[in-house]
């Protein structure tokens, strides 16, 4: 499974540089909110049918709304307010819902250059919180971690820039992101120091395929796909530079019928520590299928 997402990583980089040598004049021109939301956290909920190492559930959600804070719409600052909260409901007797990872943060972008070009660069930085909602012991009396009630809380700021290009070959609107997330020791619970990876590097590649059609306006893209990797940086769990244990990988392919108006198809390879707050010594390896929402015109 690693070898496969290291592959898939470096073919889409590969198509990502052929991309851009492909791209003549602008044709499409975007500003900076349609730019800030197509880069926040997607709202999608999943199936029941996940293939790997996850425990069983009923579904995850992901509730990602986002609310907009700008002067104008051509400003070239904006805020972008996000009450995240991830959800796991287990497929266990009655059905619990444990430890939502609630998820409050900002982020502010700045769109530099020509606002008019559909190749731009915007600078953008994130502060975020991100706890359980528990307040119970950390540990277990047998030392394990305490997975139902232990507390967990970390803040955390990110920093980072967005190259947006559009493609007239491919008809497609492509963005690539990298940034570096850092947790410093004194925003996070002592507990979490030497354990819970706060400095991060990640890098996605995202790309919206349009529909051919005369109108120049209000395209909703077909499908999109998005690669994501994240590699810890940090010295945590007696780990080796390069040891793959530190990279965390996904690859997500989004479809939209016709037939619907905001929400579409989703299928989504990931491999990595799990991401649900305090189960995050869990290593992932698994396929999820599932609905997910998609607002962005073009």
């Amino acid at each position: 499974m690693k070898n496969i997402f290291l592959i898939f990583v470096e073919l889409v980089f590969f198509v990502n540089i052929s991309y851009s040598q492909s791209i003549k004049n602008d044709s499409l021109s975007l500003d900076l909110t349609k730019i800030a939301l197509a880069n926040q956290s997607d709202s999608y909920v999943t199936f029941p049918t996940d293939i790997g190492n996850i425990e069983p559930l009923m579904f995850e959600a992901n509730i990602s709304p986002s609310f907009i804070i700008r002067e104008r719409k051509d400003a070239r600052l904006i805020g972008v307010l996000t009450s995240q909260i991830i959800i796991r409901m287990y497929n266990e007797y009655s059905y619990p819902v444990r430890t939502p990872s609630y998820m409050p943060q900002i982020s502010f972008y700045y769109l530099t250059g020509n606002k008019k070009s559909a190749k731009q660069t915007t600078l953008f930085g994130k502060i975020a919180h991100h706890s359980n909602g528990q307040n119970g012991d950390f540990y277990n009396d047998d030392g394990t971690i305490n997975l139902l009630t232990g507390n967990f809380a970390t803040n955390y700021f990110e920093l980072g820039f967005i190259k947006t290009t559009f493609s007239k070959v491919h008809n497609a609107v492509k963005f690539f992101k990298s940034s570096f997330e850092v947790h410093p020791k004194s925003w996070m619970l002592d507990e979490l120091h030497g354990k819970y990876n706060g400095f991060r590097w990640h890098n996605t590649f995202k790309a919206f395929k349009l529909p051919l059609s005369s109108s120049k306006a209000n395209k909703r893209p077909n499908f999109s796909l998005k690669v994501e990797t994240t590699w810890m940086l940090d010295a945590v769990n007696n780990w080796d530079t390069f040891d793959l244990n530190r990279l965390n990988a996904s690859l997500t392919f989004y479809y939209h019928p016709t037939f619907l108006e905001d929400i579409g198809f989703f299928i989504q390879f990931y491999h990595g520590i799990d991401y649900y707050n305090i189960y995050f010594q869990n290593q992932l390896d698994i396929i999820r299928f599932g609905f997910m929402t998609e607002i962005l015109r073009f």
